[in-house]
């Protein structure tokens, strides 16, 4: 899984991928099929504090979250959302969502109506700015959900906002939730939500064991995300 998202990050033009992690063997691993490795303490509670970790010792400006069990992400979603951070030097933080439709949106709807916690939410202000991010479907809505965004578990922050976060407690949202996105809203920072298009693929992520098959299912279904 980790090559694989190391290759579509290297997809992405302009982007410098590094593998951040505290285990020796997946850096032996990396660095066999020719990444950039740099290791971080096993302290770190999240993703977020992990890239804020290794951000100390790089000079870049922008610096992406991106996680080891995104295989399915396709690259011009990153490219997008490093296009609105390059575009707009006032916003801190970025993150990507879809809007779901069809069979997406009933599938997505009917596995949190069964009681998965796979897959998150997201609600947004006119200005685009994030206002929550949940495990449950919001907004509710008394009749059947239409108006629903699946957030994109990728993020993009300037250097100085990923540092503070880096400096600052797990939030009480942040536990409950167990989404590491609300740390910043917790504390005022704002986070831009990127609307993007999926180009006609699926979304998926393997957060649990039974997530393989899904994630191998949509490849064998729709090919490979690069040749």
């Amino acid at each position: 899984m980790i090559e694989r998202v190391w290759r579509i990050g290297k997809a992405v033009t302009g982007a410098e991928v590094i593998i951040a992690t505290d285990d020796e063997s997946l850096r032996t691993f990396a660095e066999g099929f020719g990444a950039k490795v740099l290791m971080t303490s096993p302290n770190c509670l999240t993703g977020t504090d992990r890239v804020a970790e290794a951000s100390l010792k790089l000079d870049h400006e922008i610096f992406f979250s991106f996680q080891g069990d995104a295989v399915l992400t396709p690259p011009w979603v990153i490219a997008k959302v490093l296009k609105v951070m390059l575009d707009d030097p006032n916003i801190q933080m970025a993150t990507p969502a879809v809007r779901l439709t069809g069979k997406a949106l009933t599938d997505f709807v009917a596995s949190k109506k069964s009681g998965s916690s796979s897959g998150t939410t997201v609600v947004f202000d006119k200005k685009g700015d994030a206002l929550y991010f949940s495990k449950a479907l919001i907004p509710y809505s008394r009749n059947e959900p239409t108006l629903i965004y699946r957030h994109i578990g990728l993020y993009a922050y300037r250097k100085a906002t990923l540092q503070r976060l880096g400096q600052l407690p797990e939030g009480d949202l942040e536990k409950v939730e167990k989404l590491e996105q609300l740390r910043p809203l917790e504390n005022g920072i704002p986070i831009r939500v990127v609307e993007v298009d999926y180009q006609g693929r699926t979304h998926g992520s393997v957060d649990r064991p039974e997530d393989v098959a899904f994630v191998e299912s949509v490849i064998d279904r729709e090919g490979e995300l690069l040749l």
